[in-house]
């Protein structure tokens, strides 16, 4: 055991088996003491006896932290504003929890002395950026641990033969048919069988919504309503940003709203295969457009349309603490400002149907687009003008 420098390190702990290993291998290899964190997104794992777990392991302490109001209201809230959707189809619920969970280590790590944080992402995946840049952004002086990328247990087998060797307390088989991620806003999953992208998924997988062909044969109708591009109430309830979200998953999972399979591009340069589980934050997605296409005028909202896949983009790669970010952030919450209003919605197999929305500052006028008598708003003969005007550069040129 080498002497590295190293003191105190925060480790991001879950109690799973890597973060078990990796916590009795930074102790062992380090010869340095361990701080371990946890941090509540809504992934409804059992936290109960965690820090015992922890210390059973050799932890000196072990901080659990409740982000989830923080991160629906910081993170998603923002994200469903800024219609940020990676490649399409993707809503990002991983990569919006991953700058909460390492900006609390830091805080974490500094409030208990710690010189180094220590993280259980791997080497080929996107959560190792999303962590170290914001570890870089916020807390420059702190080392970074990747175990992942310095250690030589190299598979799952390797870590139960390691938590064997130092009778670490786990609960874990060999089997493992892919990896799950869950937090407030998704569930998602990768790795395993699903590596093969020709495999559908099994249906006995999904955790939070029902098969569109199981969902209910009725639909269900309810009302959404946003003040300045922020859910703020359900059928008139208000309700707070976390126990929106949740009540939210809960009514569009039952109509297996929110399921994405897709082969996304991962920032490190790999194709992935990932499915998710988005229920409450599609059904959000859909009512703030809907809400938009009335309140929004219409060269800001194709403005924010055209950095929408940038945030997007700038989300998943990890950049949430960056001066890009900044700048795009403050643009999209002035693009939000009228965005108020309410939004009626239908959830039926697995489909979003808006039926309505109304805004005390809709920019949507009836009179001036009616095909009844209009009472002179609108003169259709100033239509003639600005057709000849558009299509002067058109005309000369000549046969195609």
């Amino acid at each position: 055991m080498a002497d590295r420098g190293v003191k105190r390190v925060c480790l991001a702990y879950s109690g799973g088996l890597d973060t078990s290993v990796i916590l009795r291998w930074l102790i062992e290899e380090y010869g340095c003491e361990v701080v371990a964190y946890c941090a509540d997104v809504g992934q409804e794992e059992e936290l109960d006896g965690l820090p015992e777990k922890a210390q059973a392991t050799g932890a000196q302490d072990c901080v659990i932290k409740d982000l989830r109001e923080e991160f629906a209201r910081d993170f998603v809230y923002p994200a469903v504003q800024g219609s940020a959707v990676y490649e399409g189809v993707y809503l990002l619920g991983t990569a919006l929890a991953r700058p909460l969970i390492a900006k609390h280590h830091v805080e974490v790590a500094r409030a208990t002395g710690c010189d180094a944080v220590a993280h259980g992402a791997t080497g080929k995946g996107n959560d190792q950026v999303r962590f170290e840049l914001t570890f870089r952004a916020l807390a420059p002086e702190l080392t970074i641990i990747a175990p992942w990328r310095d250690w030589d247990l190299r598979s799952r087998t390797d870590c139960m033969a390691y938590a064997n060797k130092y009778e670490i307390p786990i609960e874990a088989t060999l089997a493992k048919p892919y990896s799950i991620d869950r937090n407030l806003m998704h569930v998602s999953y990768e790795g395993g069988v699903l590596e093969d992208p020709w495999r559908a998924p099994d249906e006995d997988m999904f955790q939070t919504t029902v098969s569109p062909e199981a969902a209910p044969d009725e639909a269900e109708e309810l009302v959404i309503g946003f003040e300045a591009g922020v859910p703020v109430s359900v059928d008139g309830k208000s309700l707070s940003p976390a126990d929106l979200l949740h009540h939210l998953n809960q009514r569009a999972g039952r109509h297996g709203v929110g399921r994405v399979d897709m082969v996304e591009n991962r920032f490190v340069g790999l194709k992935s295969r990932g499915v998710y589980e988005t229920p409450g934050g599609t059904v959000l997605h859909a009512a703030h457009r809907a809400l938009e296409s009335i309140t929004l005028d219409r060269e800001v909202m194709h403005e924010r349309d055209r950095f929408a896949p940038r945030f997007a983009e700038l989300i998943y790669n990890g950049f949430w603490y960056s001066p890009e970010m900044d700048m795009m952030r403050a643009a999209i919450d002035s693009s939000q400002r009228n965005v108020t209003g309410d939004v009626r919605l239908k959830l039926y197999k697995g489909s979003v149907v808006i039926l309505g929305r109304r805004s005390p500052v809709s920019l949507y006028s009836e009179n001036l687009v009616t095909f009844e008598e209009d009472q002179g708003a609108y003169d259709q003969n100033d239509a003639t003008g600005f057709i000849r005007l558009q299509g002067l550069r058109l005309s000369g040129r000549g046969e195609a």
